[in-house]
């Protein structure tokens, strides 16, 4: 099978929807952020709580934002 002019040009040429990014990162870094809250109080090392949720969640998000910038 040849890729010529196919899938992977296509790929490398793909600039994306930068709002798809956005709302995927908004959504796993939440989720994430909850399963390492909920862990971290599971061993006693921080409170199960929203404000640490969303601490996570804010620092998680900023992390992949960051990582994405050229």
């Amino acid at each position: 099978m040849s890729d010529k002019g196919g899938f992977g040009d296509a790929i490398n040429e793909s600039k994306g929807d930068f709002r798809v990014f956005i709302a995927l990162n908004v959504l796993l870094s939440i989720m994430f952020g909850n399963t390492l809250v909920w862990g971290l109080d599971y061993v006693g090392f921080i409170e199960y709580s929203l404000l640490n949720v969303v601490t996570a969640a804010i620092v998680l998000f900023s992390i992949a934002y960051l990582m994405i910038q050229p």
